[in-house]
């Protein structure tokens, strides 16, 4: 008999679980229709969409396993992690999608966000102000010109799906649109530096390494108030916190 988990939840949007059924109940219905519209273009493999309805987003089951998860043990060998790398590329020069994505923010916007963010993280008391300068001296080099690509802009190594060291699917494209392309290495090696040459061996083309480095910094400086905020830990081991803490 099949059960229902829940895969996650907070207060914006719920992903459950039923048998090889996944429901993705999101507050914001355009960003659901984004994620639909991305997966449609997308030319890696993606979940098949089951139905989408107001609200509700019902979406077919992977084959394979997760690369890992922040903050856990990375699953997948070196091959997979290069495969990965591969898939990333061939969506990086894919023809650009209509949309803005989170990885495309506007690059003045983002600083100031940056900033007010890194000022509370410090008056909260969250963070030291060491910790806070230090990184926010290493974001600065995220915040240049650069080339818009297809990215999909939340590309944990949790929604990468691996089968025999060859990826079957991507999942989770409501942020995803035109964006800098290093931002979705970034985040898929958040956590998992030791595999960061392995996805730049699948990906095939030399990247700046301090600006994966910057995006680190200043993805985490972004994240970790908001995930204490909606019931998760990013002080635990291997997660944000810890990403912050490695860049001296």
């Amino acid at each position: 008999m099949n059960e229902v988990e829940v895969v996650v939840t907070h207060s914006e949007r719920t992903t459950l679980r039923v048998g090889d059924t996944f429901l993705k109940v999101d507050a914001d219905q355009a960003r659901l229709d984004a994620e639909v519209e991305a997966m449609s273009l997308a030319p890696v493999p993606t979940p098949e969409v089951l139905w989408h309805k107001p609200h509700v987003l019902a979406i077919a089951a992977l084959p394979g396993t997760t690369l890992g998860r922040l903050g856990g043990p990375a699953t997948g060998s070196p091959t997979a992690w290069a495969a990965a790398g591969a898939a990333v590329r061939e969506l990086h020069e894919a023809p650009l999608p209509p949309r803005t994505g989170r990885a495309g923010r506007d690059t003045a916007a983002l600083a100031e966000e940056l900033d007010t963010e890194c000022a509370l993280l410090v008056s909260n008391g969250i963070l030291t102000a060491a910790l806070v300068a230090r990184n926010r001296r290493t974001a600065e080099a995220a915040l240049r010109p650069w080339v818009p690509a297809f990215t999909h802009g939340d590309l944990q190594i949790a929604h990468v799906f691996i089968e025999n060291d060859e990826v079957t699917g991507i999942i989770d494209w409501s942020e995803a649109g035109r964006g800098d392309a290093l931002y979705d290495l970034a985040t898929l090696t958040l956590g998992h530096e030791e595999h960061l040459a392995d996805v730049l061996t699948g990906y095939g083309t030399a990247i700046d390494l301090d600006v994966i480095h910057a995006w680190w910094s200043l993805r985490s400086l972004l994240a970790v108030r908001w995930l204490a905020e909606h019931g998760f830990d990013p002080f635990a081991p291997g997660c944000e916190v810890d990403v912050l803490r490695a860049h001296r």
